[in-house]
């Protein structure tokens, strides 16, 4: 059975939702965000829900993975 993260259930603090956002805006994959932040990828996921930030990658074609004719 897996480990549970040290902060699972614990309240978020400012500064971590300030690292939440820094590593959302360089596009930080959401499970490398969960080990840093010590959270799990679905509290990352909620969390950045509330705070309204996008986990999105912002540099990738829309395209990719598709071929062209």
């Amino acid at each position: 059975m897996a480990k549970k993260p040290e902060n699972s259930g614990k309240e978020w603090t400012p500064e971590q939702v300030k690292q939440l956002k820094e590593l959302a805006k360089g596009n930080t994959p959401t499970r490398v965000i969960a080990l840093k932040l010590e959270r799990t990828p679905g509290a990352v996921q909620s969390k950045a829900s509330t705070e309204k930030i996008s986990l999105k990658p912002t540099n990738q074609s829309p395209n990719k993975g598709k071929r062209k004719p």
